[in-house]
């Protein structure tokens, strides 16, 4: 991989300026306190701000919160793309395909709930390469198999082919959302060099990889878990995804009903150890699976912000930034839901990824 031709040290400092205007921890709590129309004005005067104006004839309460939540955050995305050339484009532009995961997980779900596909629709986010015509033909359908078959041009059908039979016959969503998982990081790391697993590699195109061997280390935990607390009758090792240095199949496996151990098994890690020592300490307070993954989407954004400040002319400073951005709308979003449901202030705040 080389970023030769790319343009790191511009968009950085572009992502820079963005990072310094997303909210505070403390905005978070204000926020807590208001109901939803309080918190559509609090946006207003952020930089959701044409947003929150453009749709407010349109929709109001948690609906136009989600609305324009959404639609910042495909726009700030898109600047990404717009900003990077070469190399760093297509970079970004593959991790951006995380979005088209999370738009089929939302769908799927949805017809397995048989929820309403404008409902569906709030939770979207426009800001992968699924084309907007692919995603309202599903929203038209009634069935997953023929949700699948909306995607027989894309990478997702085959996987999602091959996890529908295990669907039938357990019921459960998670063969399906573990496949559209795989197929992302799959594609993440081609062409991509990794070095040794034992310790991390030097350079700021290595810092890419390691941040994405984080990322699929902390999905395999976070799989593991979700597992183990499900009761269903399903091996860990068959969601293993390929690609980190925390577990192997059969780590896993061992780890998945022991929660203290799993926790001790990241924290003992050289690579892990040595930059999480307050995530650590977040994963082992953690005493539901909600608080573990809060935890570990903590940890994560806290490992890109230094591998962010180890190399700042490497992509890690614009994955920091996606992450970041992803948590202010993902916390927005859960206190706008948590007051409309007269949740406690308490339980939203659990809801909340706060550093």
């Amino acid at each position: 991989m080389s970023v030769g031709a790319s343009n790191p040290e511009y968009v950085n400092a572009r992502v820079r300026s963005r990072r310094a205007s997303l909210f505070a921890d403390e905005d978070y709590r204000k926020l807590i306190r208001m109901g939803p129309s309080g918190i559509a004005r609090f946006m207003e005067e952020s930089e959701y701000e044409r947003e929150i104006n453009e749709l407010g004839a349109r929709f109001s309460g948690v609906d136009l919160i989600e609305y324009a939540l959404n639609r910042n955050l495909a726009k700030h995305f898109q600047d990404l793309l717009d900003w990077s050339d070469g190399r760093l484009y297509d970079l970004i532009a593959r991790y951006l395909r995380k979005f088209d995961v999370w738009n089929l997980k939302t769908i799927i779900r949805g017809i397995y709930t048989e929820t309403d596909p404008e409902e569906i629709r709030t939770d979207l986010i426009m800001a992968g390469e699924l084309e907007e015509a692919t995603i309202d033909r599903l929203l038209e359908v009634d069935e997953i198999e023929d949700a699948i078959e909306v995607l027989n041009r894309t990478i997702y059908y085959d996987p999602l082919t091959e996890a529908y039979e295990e669907f039938e016959e357990t019921g459960a969503l998670v063969p399906l959302e573990n496949a559209l998982d795989r197929e992302f990081y799959e594609h993440l790391l081609d062409d991509l060099s990794r070095g040794p697993a034992a310790e991390p590699q030097e350079g700021p195109e290595a810092k890419y990889v390691e941040f994405l061997q984080a990322e699929i280390d902390f999905r395999n935990a976070r799989n593991a878990l979700r597992l183990a607390r499900s009761g269903a009758d399903l091996d860990p090792a068959a969601y293993y995804i390929e690609g980190g240095v925390l577990f192997d199949q059969s780590e896993l496996s061992r780890l998945v009903n022991d929660y203290d151990a799993l926790v001790d098994h990241i924290g003992e890690n050289k690579r892990y150890g040595k930059r999480l020592s307050g995530a650590m300490d977040r994963l082992r307070n953690a005493d539901s699976l909600i608080q573990f993954e809060h935890a570990l989407d903590a940890a994560l954004l806290e490992y890109a912000d230094t591998l962010s400040s180890i190399y700042p002319a490497s992509i890690s400073a614009v994955l920091s930034y996606i992450l970041a951005k992803e948590r202010e709308v993902e916390n927005i979003r859960a206190i706008a839901r948590g007051r409309e449901v007269g949740l406690e202030e308490s339980e939203i705040e659990e809801e909340l990824v706060i550093l």
